[in-house]
This record gives C-alpha cells, structure tokens and sequence, in this order.
C-alpha cells in the first residue's frame, strides 16, 4: 500500500497551522490536484473535535475523480484525522499532528492509500506520490502569504 510520511519545523506556531490545514475549503486555491472541496456535514464529537464529512475532486489532465472523508479535527490535542468513506480508493488514512518547536513549530503529515482499481492506481499513482511530495511546501506556501515570512528567513 502506497504510503507518505513528512515532518518538518515550520516558523509558524502550532495553532496557526491546524488551523491552515483545518480550513479544508480552501483547498482549490492552493493544494496540489484538488480541483474541488464541498462540506456535506459538520458535527462536534463527544470529545470536542470538529467532524466533517466532505467531497473532495482531484484531477490530473483528463481524469478527475470525487471521493468523500471524514476529518476529525481535534483542535484541543492539535491533530487532524482523514478517514475515507467513499470513492475511487479501497483505503485512505492521513493524520497531521501540529507540536510547539520554538520558535515555530513542528509539522508530521501521513497518509497512505490504495485504489480499488489497478488501471486508476498505474494512471494515478505516480502523479498521487508526486502530489503528496509537495503537500508539505504547499501548506507551508500558504501559511507564509497568510501569517507572513519572518525576517529570520526559513527555519
């Protein structure tokens, strides 16, 4: 099963950056392949968190494909859970943890995934991994023209 792991130290603190990456509407204007993101239902759990279910395209030259999630977002332990629920994959699991790393903070993004159909997985899956590889600087992008650059420079 096709799997990402990335952990980096960013200059923004740690709330700052759940809360980049909470904003899952945002996604089209700067994520790479997400073409489309629209909030079927919003529900606070038992313990607090913040649970979504949502519709997420992404697409590469002619294919484009939905599929849905569930994110929990557990703002009190600064942690974002995605499970899949519907769509072109048989699996899909991403966890982002947020830690205070002075000055900023650290970032850990996961996530594997396997699509049910082979043919999808050689058409998609090295776009998929190349993808994945740039979330990282993609979040970090965002923040930096959202909370601004510090003058130190990159961390």
């Amino acid at each position: 099963m096709p799997s990402f792991r990335s952990s980096r130290r960013v200059r923004h603190d740690a709330p700052q950056m759940f809360d980049l990456v909470a904003d899952v509407e945002s996604y089209p204007q700067f994520l790479p392949l997400c073409e489309g993101l629209k909030i079927r239902r919003r529900n606070r759990s038992d313990e607090g968190a913040e649970v979504l279910v949502a519709d997420m395209t992404v697409g590469y030259k002619a294919i484009r494909e939905t599929f849905t999630s569930r994110v929990t977002l557990d703002r009190p332990r600064l942690k974002i859970l995605v499970e899949y629920v519907d769509g072109p994959f048989s699996h899909l699991e991403n966890r982002w943890t947020f830690r205070a790393d002075e000055p900023g903070s650290h970032v850990d993004f996961f996530i594997n995934y396997e699509f049910r159909s082979r043919t999808l997985g050689l058409l998609m899956g090295a776009m998929f991994d190349h993808a994945f590889r740039r979330f990282a600087d993609a979040f970090e992008e965002r923040a930096n023209s959202i909370y601004g650059r510090s003058p130190s420079g990159s961390i």
